[in-house]
């Protein structure tokens, strides 16, 4: 857990008010402390975490409140939200950010706690669902979810990750909590179980199926997009706080908005940024934050997602982690809307960018759009040693994968690419010339 310098930290601890949220008033020249948790490597939530970090946004929208109070923000990184909540209700995180399964959590637990929380704003969602997705060893012979019933399956029990697993389970007809081994393991101990070969497969959230699959440590099950349900991650904070403190709040969105329109505009930059500050190959970063990349980045609190996060309490309820959450009452967008003002109503009626297959080329700070698969496989052959990645859309669900880790179908002179192995035999199995074929294949034929 990263927290501020020692020597800062000291002297916080000597000032009359500090940590979150403190209670000074507007003029009398405190200090206050505003403490922000975030996940770094989660990177759907960069532009209130790890992108709005490195960018200093929200410190210079502190800086020009002029209420005559000196403001500090203390920046801790988690791995993932359950240690958030723990210490935003204990009190001692004032704004958070986690996944839509989390945020449930969070407000189950201020409520039982009598520390309520509210979610104020969006990072980065996925209409489909693609931001989760269940990977296998890479000589694995799993092919279909139906694969998986009796075998041992990693997850982070309560993540947005086990949700999509336990739907897709249930839709394979497989029950979630009897047809499999199931062990709860953050996403990094999974990720080393898996290497081992002491678990089957993995489902686990943005980043870590790109990641391994970059990395050559695992392929594709299944793609969470295939469930076209929304998933997304958000910025809670404690409601006390909030009330006590709006202008902090609204301070801290407009930055959100800021990094969000940095990343939207500069996505090729934002990916080095978040690279630099997290040690994730900026390829991996981009195939979900790039401008065509698995997540699209807005603060608006759209209804689809709020009507997700609904469904998906019947999920946790029936895993026994929360009871009833009332998620209206969670809900709380007046912060962001006043934050924003006129800007609002225009990302809230924002939609998600057209899927495009996309081109790195080594040494360049853009990458190139193509119109489709062929012609994007059409400029990688030509470029053989030039390419730093490239990117292509899932031909059912849309969800940017890897070119050279996606399943390809030949169907007469169409290249289809699939993010798994089970949506491309599916199609294979309802078009009589389809067929498998190696990436290596598909490139020849546009050679």
């Amino acid at each position: 857990m990263k927290r501020t310098a020692v020597a800062a930290s000291a002297v916080v601890l000597l000032l009359p008010l500090s940590a979150c949220g403190g209670d000074a008033e507007a003029g009398d020249g405190s200090t206050v402390t505003v403490t922000v948790g975030y996940q770094s490597k989660t990177i759907n939530t960069v532009t209130a975490g790890t992108l709005l970090r490195s960018l200093g946004y929200f410190e210079k929208q502190l800086a020009s409140l002029g209420d005559g109070v000196t403001y500090k923000v203390d920046w801790q990184d988690y791995a993932t939200g359950a240690p958030i909540t723990a210490q935003m209700t204990a009190g001692k995180i004032d704004i958070g950010s986690m996944g839509d399964f989390p945020l449930l959590i969070n407000a189950a637990r201020g409520k039982q706690l009598n520390r309520p929380t509210r979610l104020v704003s969006v990072t980065g969602y996925n209409l489909r669902g693609g931001l989760n997705t269940i990977v296998t060893a890479p000589d694995s012979g799993l092919s279909s979810l139906k694969d998986l019933k009796g075998k041992k399956v990693s997850t982070s029990v309560g993540s947005a990750a086990d949700g999509t697993l336990v739907r897709a389970l249930q839709r394979a007809g497989i029950d979630p909590d009897d047809g499999i081994e199931k062990l709860n393991q953050q996403p990094a101990v999974g990720a080393s179980a898996l290497a081992a070969g002491s678990t089957d497969a993995l489902s686990q959230f943005v980043a870590w199926p790109g990641l391994l699959t970059y990395q050559g440590k695992a392929k594709a099950l299944y793609d969470g997009a295939q469930l076209n349900l929304p998933t997304f991650h958000g910025v809670t904070a404690r409601e006390d706080f909030a009330e006590d403190r709006p202008a902090v709040l609204e301070a801290f969105l407009r930055a959100q908005a800021q990094a969000t329109d940095y990343l939207n505009t500069r996505p090729v930059t934002a990916a080095e940024k978040v690279s630099e500050a997290t040690g994730l190959p900026a390829e991996v970063v981009y195939l979900y934050n790039g401008a065509h990349g698995i997540s699209t980045f807005d603060p608006a609190v759209k209804p689809q997602l709020v009507s997700a996060l609904k469904q998906d309490v019947s999920v946790l309820k029936a895993a026994k982690l929360t009871g009833d959450v009332d998620v209206d009452a969670f809900v709380d967008d007046q912060y962001v809307k006043k934050a924003l003002g006129t800007s609002y109503a225009k990302r809230l009626a924002a939609t998600p960018p057209a899927a495009a297959s996309e081109a790195w080329p080594k040494g360049s700070q853009e990458t190139r759009t193509f119109k489709s698969p062929a012609e994007l496989l059409t400029y990688v052959a030509a470029h053989p040693d030039g390419i730093r990645a490239a990117y292509v859309p899932d031909a059912t669900t849309g969800t940017l994968w890897f070119a050279d880790r996606a399943v390809w179908v030949a169907d007469g002179e169409k290249l289809l690419p699939f993010v798994a192995p089970a949506t491309a035999q599916a199609y294979v199995d309802r078009h009589d010339e389809a067929r498998v074929i190696a990436y290596a294949d598909a490139l020849e034929r546009v050679s």
